[in-house]
């Protein structure tokens, strides 16, 4: 697939088609004015955009769905039609259940990727028995790996320090998110996984594989945090895989909930339906070994797929068993990575999957306005990206509810927030507030609200 150069009022055109939205529309969600982009349109391919504005539109294609991005390769010529998913896609396809050369293929690559180039490389999320077939078979296959040669191999002491890396790594991103420090991840990933290729004994060969999986699943995080889906997608598988190798169940649960987490987040409901396939295989395989917290996590992710299908007497009963294993919890014996999972974030998730409902069903919006602002007060201070995505779904809540004044206080103090991380998660929480206050943008108060989050969602 040729990889676009630079951006043409032509190729500004089709992704506007692609999106499904007027020009008007257009220009309010990417900060540019009507005019600018009806120029595009009459200049077409003899128009090519500034710095600047190819910039906008990088971000924009980035947090398009797959099938919008499809639409748009296939309008600017670089998709057939028939072609499948891009090379980048099927690294942790491959037949054998060799986890090493999968992720030195992978890790290579992204490496090698450009900005541009990687924002194409969202075109490859699978979806469907693509793969749940794919993660069963990679998951429950022996490892295939090649014999490791020569090489002195290294002490357990370097190996923890490799784990403190590992761990620093992640509090950084569930501090800002984004995708800042992205390569630093991959790099030391691919670095580790070097060491795997030299002979080992076997317990620095165990903990080097947990190190991998907790870089994995970081680099999941921040890939997707950065609008990189199948990226993110690959490396949360492995994660999972690297994770099983070295028998640890529940951080492999852990990083198929990452995996059905990013699907949900696709708002459709082939991927709740997936999503909710990844959370019974993370249950099976983890049953008896995954800790009250875990649990509690994986419950919240089985409901949310309950409320994107339309199931809200499913959705409260997985809720009600999130909240019985997580009072079960003892947060004195849970490994570190599931130390987010507090009475904060699960007020937020639930509060999140509330609102959700609350835009089918508005009766839900109290609810969902309370379970948030319990998240809001109990929020950590080193939780900026939470903490964003919490203020900016109450604002959404109190939209739905009529309490327009009070959205806007809580809008004006969700932007402080918002400007503190570079998290695309929140950029697309905050396009989606945009979106919900469009209706009522003739109220002074949310007009001035929206002329202060228009350029954020911009950059």
């Amino acid at each position: 697939m040729g990889m676009q150069v630079r951006w043409t009022g032509a190729d500004a055109t089709a992704l506007r088609d692609a999106l499904g939205v007027s020009q008007s529309r257009f220009a309010a969600t990417s900060g540019v004015s009507v005019p600018t982009v009806k120029k595009w349109a009459q200049r077409g391919n003899f128009l090519k955009l500034s710095a600047e504005f190819a910039a906008i539109m990088d971000t924009m294609l980035a947090r398009a769905t797959p099938d919008q991005l499809e639409r748009f390769l296939i309008a600017t010529g670089r998709k057939s039609s028939a072609s499948g998913p891009t090379e980048m896609a099927v690294a942790w396809t491959a037949s054998n259940a060799d986890f090493t050369t999968a992720a030195a293929d992978l890790t290579r690559k992204d490496l090698m990727l450009d900005r541009r180039q990687a924002t194409q490389a969202l075109l490859g999320v699978a979806l469907g028995a693509n793969l749940l077939e794919h993660v069963e078979r990679w998951l429950f296959s022996p490892d295939a790996g090649p014999v490791p040669q020569g090489g002195m191999g290294i002490g357990l002491q370097e190996v923890e320090q490799l784990e403190n890396v590992a761990r620093a790594f992640r509090a950084w991103d569930d501090k800002y998110g984004g995708g800042l420090r992205r390569k630093a991840v991959v790099g030391q990933l691919s670095e580790v996984n070097e060491l795997l290729l030299e002979r080992q004994s076997p317990e620095v060969a165990r903990r080097l594989r947990g190190v991998m999986a907790q870089l994995a699943e970081t680099a999941a995080t921040m890939s997707w945090d950065s609008g990189q889906h199948a990226l993110a997608q690959q490396y949360y598988a492995l994660a999972a895989r690297a994770a099983s190798i070295a028998g640890d169940e529940a951080f492999c649960a852990h990083s198929l909930a990452g995996m059905a987490r990013q699907l949900l987040c696709m708002d459709s409901s082939a991927g709740a339906g997936d999503a909710l396939e990844l959370i019974r295989i993370a249950q099976e395989r983890g049953e008896g070994r995954l800790g009250a917290t875990v649990e509690a996590m994986l419950y919240t992710r089985e409901a949310w797929a309950y409320g994107r299908l339309g199931r809200p007497s499913a959705f409260q009963r997985a809720c009600e068993k999130a909240w019985e294993r997580f009072a079960e919890a003892d947060p004195a014996a849970d490994p570190f990575w599931i130390n987010y999972f507090d009475a904060a974030e699960l007020a937020g998730t639930i509060g999140g999957r509330l609102l959700e409902m609350a835009r089918r069903t508005p009766t839900y919006a109290m609810e969902a306005a309370e379970q948030i602002t319990v998240a809001i007060e109990m929020r950590r201070p080193d939780r900026l990206r939470s903490s964003a995505l919490d203020q900016l779904g109450l604002v959404e809540a109190r939209v739905i509810q009529g309490e327009l004044e009070e959205a806007c206080r809580v809008g004006h103090s969700a932007l402080e927030a918002v400007e503190k991380t570079k998290s695309d998660r929140v950029r697309v929480k905050a396009l989606e507030v945009l979106d919900r206050t469009e209706s009522v943008k003739g109220v002074s108060v949310v007009a001035e609200l929206r002329d202060r989050l228009r350029p954020l969602v911009a950059t």
